[in-house]
């Protein structure tokens, strides 16, 4: 592919979406100019699943390879075996290879709705890891300090609660930033919480091969609930995700969040973004642009089809409470119901939450019975003798009942 040297589109690059570009922005646009460079972004498989999250690296790293740059997706399938303690009070637990290996299972399928793998090369670092001897991890351990080690934020706040730091997770950094030695690079990209792994990367590309290397910073993105977008907390929006999902789940995203997702998760041109935000300042009502927000990311990942109808029954299910035709339908036959409580009901119309996760939001009346509209608060009220035709669970799931 033909390098694209245009030092506005270059910039854009550059800056959109971007936290941060060390040791300075300016450098690496020359060097875009004037070579293809080598840029990578590593990532552990670490769970089944790639969310809006992960998306926002991924779309960056495909900016560069339709900018003509050669550009590499790596799998951590050496480091994960460790798992990076980002962001944790405690230790990762260490993964089986089972573990990893059904982890790793469909990822590309995800990871295809934003890559176009014929421009991106696919590498593996247990490639190199899993060959380090003795003596190359002694080698290697010799060009950093424990001070710089441990000089990590999670590290620190460890110290300072007393809870230990175990050797394995030190050498993490060291072993991710082996990385960049391996496959000579000039660029890696990753969210702001890798870079301290990226900027050990720098230090050891000068070290051992005397060269210069670059690292790109992208932001972190909170999920449904204002949190970070993580799978532990259950607040993400998954690339796999069905439609009418996606879009409800986008629907709930806090207003302040709007223009941020617009910006990193989409293609919508800056001056639009920047018109959407100007509106909402002057006192636009923020609904129509987060549905615009919302439609838009389904249909990337999705249809224009399908955008239409999740938006039809969000609009119809969510804002008029009207049941969407699409919902899931429930048989219930009438000695179950003699016995059943709401809880029973929940888990057969959504086995895959936690019990502890329906309890609690029966308890935040976040269950609703129609067409009475009865919100139930205990979640062990009997049933029998109660009248339904279909249960709404949250603000975005609805089952019908069939009774039999």
């Amino acid at each position: 592919m033909q390098l694209n040297t245009n030092p506005d589109q270059i910039n854009e690059v550059l800056s959109r979406g971007v936290a941060e570009v060390l040791p300075n922005r300016t450098a690496l646009v020359k060097l875009m100019t004037e070579r293809p460079i080598k840029v990578y972004l590593g990532i552990d498989p670490s769970g089944p699943l790639l969310t809006l999250g992960h998306s926002v690296v991924l779309r960056k790293l495909q900016q560069f390879a339709n900018l003509g740059h050669e550009v590499i997706l790596l799998i951590g399938n050496g480091t994960v075996r460790i798992g990076d303690p980002t962001g944790r009070d405690t230790s990762r637990p260490i993964l089986t290879d089972e573990q990893i290996e059904a982890n790793f299972k469909d990822w590309r399928a995800q990871a295809s709705k934003i890559l176009d793998f014929s421009k991106i090369k696919i590498m593996h670092n247990g490639d190199w890891l899993d060959k380090l001897s003795y003596a190359d991890m002694v080698k290697l351990m010799a060009q950093v300090t424990v001070q710089q080690l441990i000089e990590r934020d999670m590290f620190q706040t460890r110290i300072k609660k007393g809870l230990p730091i175990f050797g394995h997770e030190i050498m993490y950094p060291v072993l991710q930033g082996y990385d960049s030695v391996a496959m000579n690079v000039d660029l890696e990209i990753g969210g702001t919480d890798q870079t301290f792994n990226m900027l050990m990367g720098r230090t050891l590309q000068k070290a051992v091969n005397n060269r210069e290397k670059w690292v790109l910073s992208t932001p972190l993105i909170n999920g449904t609930d204002g949190r970070k977008m993580s799978k532990s907390f259950g607040n993400y929006v998954a690339l796999t995700d069905e439609p009418s999902q996606m879009y409800g789940k986008l629907m709930s995203i806090s207003d302040d969040m709007i223009i941020q997702y617009f910006t990193v998760l989409t293609d919508e041109t800056l001056d639009a973004i920047g018109d959407m935000e100007q509106a909402m300042q002057s006192g636009d009502n923020p609904m129509q642009f987060k549905k615009q927000l919302a439609w838009t990311i389904t249909k990337m990942y999705h249809t224009a089809e399908a955008a239409n109808q999740a938006q039809a029954n969000f609009e119809s299910g969510v804002q008029n409470k009207e049941v969407p035709d699409d919902a899931q339908e429930i048989e219930v036959s009438q000695a179950e119901l003699a016995q059943m409580t709401v809880l029973n009901l929940l888990q057969k119309c959504v086995p895959e939450e936690s019990s502890s996760n329906l309890r609690r939001l029966v308890e935040q009346n976040a269950i609703e019975f129609q067409p009475s509209n009865y919100r139930p608060s205990d979640p062990f009220e009997k049933l029998a003798g109660k009248e339904f035709e279909s249960v709404r669970v949250g603000k975005r799931r609805f089952y019908k009942i069939v009774w039999r």
